[in-house]
């Protein structure tokens, strides 16, 4: 009798997306990352984390179910497949209707915070020179006048506030070295939130937003909302000056209030406790003081993700207004752009439920050899027009410097 034939191989098992949490805190293990970022993947560094995405496992799905429902589904399934720990990454637009750019990509490499990595501090390479061509829209008389009719409306009684935004299109020579320039974002301000993702062929949406919608890890919440800024110097003692007097704003002290209550009335019914401090703290990025508060909250409902409760929060009125439909009427009949992923969400989830994600600010989309970048200031009854046009360019720095660009 002949000898049976050999069992044939098993198939390989799919190789595991890793689960996004630091993996070394070896010197260059985060900066590492950074260097290798390339455009195509994705890439996310948070305060906690640094992660560098390849490929596509699978896409989630645009559909009329909640994002959050979506985005578990795709986990499951991806869990469902032998991948012991999956995450999700991308970006929601500013309408939560529109189609979102969030995947579970192939592989993950995971490190530890940039801002712990001394590496970090080395110089990234300057923007090589190049005829730069700047186009503001719309002009910024233009939108002085769209906030001084804002404010007459306020005045009026018509609503409290509304965030307005304006673009700069920015075109370059030849096509744009994206890599080059989120490390530049990333070493200007490591301690932030860098991003840099595909949201259609061709196209990348990167940043460095430094407000956290929420993070969750376990039963832990925090967001940081911040609302009320001021330019910073590069003089010390009036750096100093501008720091305090935005700390005693009447202005802005409002604006941020606004905020922090509505952050506070969405976040409560997810927890069984909260807590709210009593006056802001002041952050900075090297381009803005902003006024901060960092709410912090227990999880009362584990099967609760922390992109569903981002879904819940957002928009605040630090991107939006308030009261919220009738800011977003003000803004669509104001801005002459469709905002996209501009003031959307940003960032990473896992099946747990576990992640952060990140108000979508001072951020750009480039194609090409073009960028266009966005940049908003809240308006209330007490702005000044001009004081919002000087607030949204000073935002614009943080990537006019990353392409070596003036406004």
């Amino acid at each position: 009798m002949p000898a049976p034939s050999p069992a044939p191989p098993a198939a390989p098992a799919p190789a595991p997306v890793r689960a996004a949490t630091p993996t070394s805190s070896a010197v260059g293990a985060a900066t590492g990352l950074l260097d290798a970022f390339r455009a195509g993947d994705r890439f996310l560094a948070t305060p906690t984390r640094t992660l560098l995405a390849h490929g596509v496992l699978s896409e989630v799905p645009h559909g009329t179910d909640p994002i959050a429902e979506r985005v578990a589904d795709a986990l499951a399934e991806a869990r469902a497949g032998r991948h012991a720990a999956p995450v999700v990454m991308g970006a929601v637009p500013f309408d939560q209707d529109a189609p979102a750019a969030l995947v579970v990509p192939e592989t993950v490499r995971t490190g530890p915070a940039l801002a712990s990595d001394p590496l970090v501090a080395l110089p990234a390479d300057a923007p090589r020179a190049g005829d730069w061509t700047v186009r503001p829209h719309p002009e910024p008389e233009e939108y002085a006048k769209g906030v001084a009719a804002a404010v007459d409306r306020m005045w009026n009684g018509e609503f409290s506030k509304v965030v307005l935004a304006r673009t700069l299109e920015v075109t370059g020579p030849d096509e744009l070295d994206i890599a080059a320039m989120v490390r530049r974002l990333a070493r200007r301000d490591p301690c932030g939130y860098t991003f840099a993702l595909p949201t259609h062929p061709g196209r990348t949406l990167l940043g460095a937003s430094p407000e956290l919608l929420v993070s969750r890890r376990g039963d832990r919440l925090v967001s940081n909302p911040l609302a009320g800024s001021t330019p910073r110097s590069d003089d010390l003692a009036e750096d100093v000056r501008r720091a305090a007097a935005l700390l005693e704003s009447a202005k802005d002290l409002h604006e941020h209030a606004v905020v922090v209550d509505a952050v506070h009335q969405a976040m409560a019914p997810y927890c069984s406790a909260i807590d709210v401090p009593t006056r802001p703290s002041l952050i900075r990025t090297a381009a803005m003081w902003h006024l901060s508060t960092t709410v912090t909250g227990t999880l009362a409902h584990p099967e609760v993700s922390a992109l569903e409760i981002a879904s819940s929060l957002h928009p605040t009125p630090a991107v939006c207004g308030t009261p919220t439909p009738l800011a977003r009427e003000v803004i669509r009949e104001t801005e002459p752009f469709d905002r996209g992923f501009f003031t959307g969400i940003v960032g990473w989830g896992d099946a747990d439920g576990n992640g952060e994600w990140v108000v979508t600010i001072r951020c750009a989309e480039a194609e090409e050899r073009t960028l266009r970048l966005y940049a908003g200031a809240g308006v209330v009854a007490a702005s000044v027009p001009e004081d919002e046009s000087a607030e949204t360019a000073a935002k614009f720095r943080t990537f006019l410097h990353a392409v070596g660009a003036e406004l």
